[in-house]
């Protein structure tokens, strides 16, 4: 069988204020009215059956994430003690997975992306699932075609084609400087990394074990407990603390010899902060891109506008290239250039005035 996986365990600072430790940005209505989960649970349908999508998040919100997608059964929501990274999710993914079915191919989605249109995405999760079931040894990712030479993520070298659309990978590349993301995109050969993966359970489940043989162990516990019908949640809470923090690229992509990338020839946005939210919502004839808010401008332009109040008028003249985010006991005011910076802003306000902001 398949199971569909979506890691949503992010806390979002980069879109503080509105996103906060018990309101994070996968459950912010942001899209439309709907959430960032909503959007990645709905790309599912159809590909996964409803009691085959589990989520993997954080357990201080496990509740606020099965009150948002409620056709999903209580029991795969599953709740990490504290973040450790991604790759600590997708082996508590697997081993949840591997106690239902351990012949199962596992698809791993994030909860912070925006992907359309959906027919393509379905396309490229099937091509994935094949390609891993006719290579059960083999772990997928998804590499997107870059449209500019993005300094903020890392690449994918893309080699041999297998399938069609499915290629080899050469080698996983960091975050470039912009000298050499120009040249990775004006190349053909190298395509963002969406952080997304396609592999049979017991293939990734074996990876862990020889790259990250702590995690493989302690959470093999759990899953044991859990396949037993106990409650693993104390077992977690125990074991979950004292695992490496590490990504799965880190620590198994990067280093697993039968490694293929399926092409995902999607638009793929990632609303990770403020600036972002102009590539998903309709811009104004000045390109101020405004959601949830009431507003009266007068020679601004190119601004992020948000409020979480449509009665709350956002009045701004004479400012340009700026972020405005109201809440309501939180106002924020940025350059756009400042946005990535925020996480120095909610680490102060820990530390002047505890958790009443963050």
């Amino acid at each position: 069988m398949r199971y569909g996986v979506i890691m949503a365990g992010g806390s979002g600072e980069r879109l503080w204020p509105l996103s906060r430790h018990r309101r994070p940005k996968q459950l912010l209505p942001l899209i439309g009215g709907k959430s960032l989960l909503e959007l990645a649970v709905g790309r599912l349908q159809g590909l996964f059956d409803n009691d085959k999508i589990l989520i993997v998040t954080n357990a201080d919100y496990a509740d606020a994430v099965a009150a948002a997608v409620p056709q999903l059964p209580r029991e795969n929501i599953i709740g990490e003690p504290v973040g450790r990274d991604t790759a600590n999710a997708v082996c508590l993914g697997a081993c949840m997975v591997a106690r239902r079915d351990r012949q199962a191919t596992m698809a791993v989605f994030t909860a912070d992306h925006i992907i359309r249109p959906q027919d393509a995405f379905a396309q490229a999760v099937g091509r994935a699932c094949s390609a891993v079931e006719n290579r059960p040894q083999s772990l997928a990712t998804f590499g997107v075609r870059p449209t500019w030479p993005h300094t903020g993520l890392g690449y994918i070298h893309r080699g041999e084609r297998v399938a069609d659309s499915v290629y080899q990978v050469r080698a996983f590349r960091e975050k470039p400087d912009h000298t050499t993301a120009r040249r990775y995109v004006e190349s053909g050969d190298y395509y963002w990394n969406s952080g997304m993966f396609v592999w049979k359970v017991g293939a990734i489940l074996e990876a862990i074990r020889q790259y990250l043989p702590e995690s493989a162990s302690q959470l093999a516990r759990v899953g044991q407990a859990a396949a037993q019908g106990k409650d693993f949640q104390p077992l977690l809470a125990e074991i979950y603390p004292q695992l490496p923090r590490i990504s799965i690229d880190y620590a198994v992509m990067e280093k697993a010899p039968n490694v293929l990338m399926v092409q995902l020839t999607c638009q793929w946005l990632d609303v990770g902060s403020w600036p972002a939210l102009a590539d998903v919502v309709a811009l104004d004839g000045a390109d101020n891109a405004v959601a949830g808010a009431t507003v009266e401008l007068i020679d601004a332009n190119r601004n992020v506008i948000f409020s979480d109040d449509k009665k709350h008028l956002i009045a701004i003249m004479g400012m340009d290239d700026c972020v405005v985010v109201h809440t309501g006991d939180v106002t924020l005011i940025c350059n756009k250039a400042d946005s990535q910076r925020l996480k120095e802003i909610v680490d102060g306000l820990a530390q002047k005035f505890g958790s009443d902001y963050v």
